[in-house]
């Protein structure tokens, strides 16, 4: 009976003591996991701060970028107006001076007309005093003169311009004949360079010499059909002249009488 109840006791402390280990192995195996929970929340900390400060870095890089973007494209459309600021006013003042150069023509045109109309009716003022003054038979007499003196000027006139028109056809007819030379010379002078032998070499340099004084010749009498300018008979004096491109009737033009 004794042994009975030390087994029994032996019994109830053994699953005591197992409850007890257990008990233990738990609260270990709890306190391993908030440790180890501990832990991962950490790390899973750790990794949203470097998260969330790549994700900052990536909004500050991004809102770089952007900014950059904008200022060149505000730089380029700045750069645009002021160009086309610029070329607008160069439009501007390009035509501001046409028109004010057409108004100035239309200006000096209206004042030539002033004056011609003026000058005209001073001519007419004088001719009609004259008429008064002198007698039917000296004022044709005085036209018949005039009229065989312009005449004759028209027919000098016509004689120097024939004369001038044949020289300047002979002039042309020379410079061909001399383009004409000058290329044969060219051609000689590349066939003595590429001539085969000395014959042939020979030959092709006398014809070289031979065009040479042809073209030479020709230039002499291109020199001496070209005017001298020095002047001559009285029927050359009026070519020399320099051409009148005035407006008639312009008070301001050097070249009217």
């Amino acid at each position: 009976m004794s042994e009975q109840k030390e087994s029994s006791v032996l019994f109830s402390l053994k699953e005591l003591m197992n409850l007890e280990e257990d008990r233990i192995k738990q609260e270990e195996t709890e306190q391993k996991r908030q440790a180890e929970s501990a832990v991962q929340a950490r790390l899973d900390a750790e990794k949203r701060a470097r998260d969330e400060e790549q994700a900052r870095l990536n909004a500050e890089e991004e809102r770089r970028r952007t900014d950059a973007q904008r200022t060149r494209e505000e730089a380029a459309r700045l750069e645009a107006i002021r160009h086309a600021e610029m070329e607008k006013a160069r439009l501007d003042a390009e035509n501001a001076a046409r028109a004010e150069q057409m108004r100035q023509q239309q200006a000096h045109e209206q004042k030539i007309t002033a004056l011609t109309q003026d000058k005209h009716k001073k001519r007419l003022t004088l001719i009609a005093s004259v008429a008064g003054l002198f007698l039917f038979v000296a004022l044709v007499g005085g036209g018949l003169f005039i009229k065989h003196q312009n005449d004759e000027q028209a027919a000098q006139v016509a004689a120097a311009q024939q004369q001038q028109a044949a020289a300047q056809a002979q002039l042309d007819k020379l410079m061909a004949q001399l383009k004409d030379q000058s290329d044969n010379v060219a051609n000689l002078q590349n066939a003595v360079q590429n001539a085969k032998d000395d014959a042939q070499r020979a030959a092709a340099q006398a014809q070289l010499d031979e065009a040479k004084q042809q073209a030479e010749h020709t230039k002499q009498r291109i020199n001496s059909s070209r005017p001298s300018g020095g002047g001559g008979g009285g029927g050359s004096k009026p070519s020399n002249k320099p051409a009148c491109n005035c407006t008639p009737g312009d008070p301001l033009c050097s070249c009217i009488p």
